[in-house]
């Protein structure tokens, strides 16, 4: 990438010649006299010195639109040479939830750090949506989500399916005239909330139900709020929170009804019932997304057939367990 187009970019990200400067270890004015002669031969201006942080005229976004393009074609130049001149190294930039990196991520990494071992891994947390942002600016080389409204965006892979259940705390009086249809820690471990025959409840039983609910760019946000909808009532929350983990932890000690995952659950015991919902919502299809490029690394490749191979035994081996418990 030309030296003109680091300069401006290094500006566009910082909002500030005189930080940027600091970064690209130049004195400011010699900045700024860079950035206006690429400003002269493009005939208009890139940035709107009249805002604080420095804002981008239109001609700019066009012009950082250009630079990336630019950079995600280095990037694949980089990836397919290093891959030519090494095939067992790598790096790979992975961005999951705290409940993808805490409960389906840590086994297969660690499986595929042995097998692969010169591949560096990196991981980033947070939230699905802005994890599908950091991948759409190529932040990140790939992640997982099950919101049909990011997944036209990018290049995807079905990985994994969840089943979201409502756990509801022990001491809720509705458990009591509900026996038929609690599911216990043992019966969702051998499946039977995967099965045809497994008993179902409508959520509008539990309208008076207080509930600690993930906050907004969760998918279990969105779903949740169309569960309620569909089942006619809004919801009583008592908190809103960020972490589906942190979510479970305080409804196992008495503090609300929640949403959870299926594969959450593995101690032998818990404080909770849970319940199998009257809707198709809760079955989740999780997709390893990939920015749509040219180029795909070997080690992004063979992460991929790893974790799908991984998914596929542990698949398998859950329907022995179903089969051996029906």
């Amino acid at each position: 990438m030309q030296q003109e187009m680091k300069y401006v970019y290094q500006v566009y990200l910082e909002g500030s010649f005189s930080k940027a400067a600091q970064k690209l270890y130049l004195t400011q004015p010699a900045l700024s006299i860079a950035i206006q002669k690429t400003e002269m031969a493009l005939g208009m201006p890139i940035f709107d010195r009249n805002r604080r942080p420095l804002a981008l005229t239109p001609a700019g976004e066009a012009y950082i639109h250009t630079v990336k393009q630019i950079m995600y074609l280095e990037q694949e130049l980089e990836q397919q040479v290093n891959d030519i001149r090494d095939l067992n190294s790598g790096h790979i930039r992975l961005g999951g939830s705290h409940y993808l990196n805490a409960y389906i991520l840590p086994e297969i990494l660690s499986g595929f750090s042995k097998q692969y071992p010169g591949v560096q891994l990196e991981l980033l947390e947070s939230s699905s949506a802005v994890l599908a942002k950091m991948l759409s600016e190529r932040e990140l080389d790939l992640t997982f989500n099950c919101d049909p409204k990011f997944l036209l965006d990018f290049e995807r892979y079905p990985a994994f399916h969840d089943m979201v259940l409502l756990a509801v705390p022990e001491k809720n009086p509705l458990n009591a005239s509900l026996e038929q249809e609690t599911l216990s820690v043992t019966d969702i471990q051998n499946g039977k909330h995967l099965r045809a025959d497994c008993p179902v409840v409508p959520l509008s039983l539990f309208r008076d139900t207080e509930f600690v609910l993930l906050s907004e760019g969760n998918n279990l946000y969105d779903r949740s709020f169309q569960l309620f909808s569909d089942a006619g009532f809004e919801p009583k929350i008592k908190m809103v929170l960020s972490q589906l983990v942190t979510a479970y932890h305080l409804a196992e000690n008495d503090f609300a009804a929640t949403f959870v995952s299926d594969r959450l659950i593995k101690r032998s015991h818990s404080n909770l019932k849970f319940y199998k919902l009257d809707s198709d919502l809760i079955d989740r299809l999780f997709y390893i997304l990939l920015p749509k490029r040219n180029y795909t690394s070997f080690a992004v490749k063979k992460f991929i057939d790893f974790f799908l191979t991984f998914m596929e035994a542990e698949q398998g081996a859950k329907q022995m367990i179903q089969r051996s418990s029906g």
